[in-house]
């Protein structure tokens, strides 16, 4: 094999690498301090996806995961103590020790609405569920 051959060979296995990196999306949980079974989790999604909605709900309609949204949470004094990103399916899950959070979701683009911030308490050996619920603006 050529130096050429090498060089090329080379920057073709760089790009693959960073193609890959680039290609595995946002990730859905983020680790701040605590144990991995105690934390705040839950499903970030926007909603309606409909312009009307119907009794009973049209499962097309279902509100649609939120992929990427970033969710600060921040301890009782107001400090921020750990940052998630949302998956692909919306899923969310930051590891903390007990105590008392605010779970402050942060502005998606492309979303009219910004889902409200929320008040959580973490209890030692579990996971407290906190659903985020963004507006898509659709009336």
């Amino acid at each position: 094999m050529t130096t050429r051959q090498s060089l090329r060979a080379s920057l073709f296995g760089l790009a693959m690498a960073l193609a890959t990196v680039a290609c595995t999306g946002p990730t859905a949980t983020a680790t701040a301090t605590g144990s991995p079974d105690t934390g705040i989790g839950g499903v970030a999604t926007a909603g309606p996806v409909c312009p009307v909605e119907k009794n009973p709900p049209d499962p097309r309609c279902a509100p649609r995961p939120v992929a990427g949204a970033t969710i600060v949470i921040r301890n009782a004094s107001g400090a921020q103590v750990a940052v998630a990103i949302s998956g692909a399916d919306g899923h969310y899950f930051v590891s903390l020790p007990p105590g008392d959070y605010e779970v402050d979701p942060q502005p998606v683009q492309g979303l009219l609405g910004t889902a409200g911030k929320r008040q959580a308490t973490v209890a030692a050996g579990a996971i407290t569920d906190v659903a985020l619920e963004y507006d898509t603006g659709i009336r």
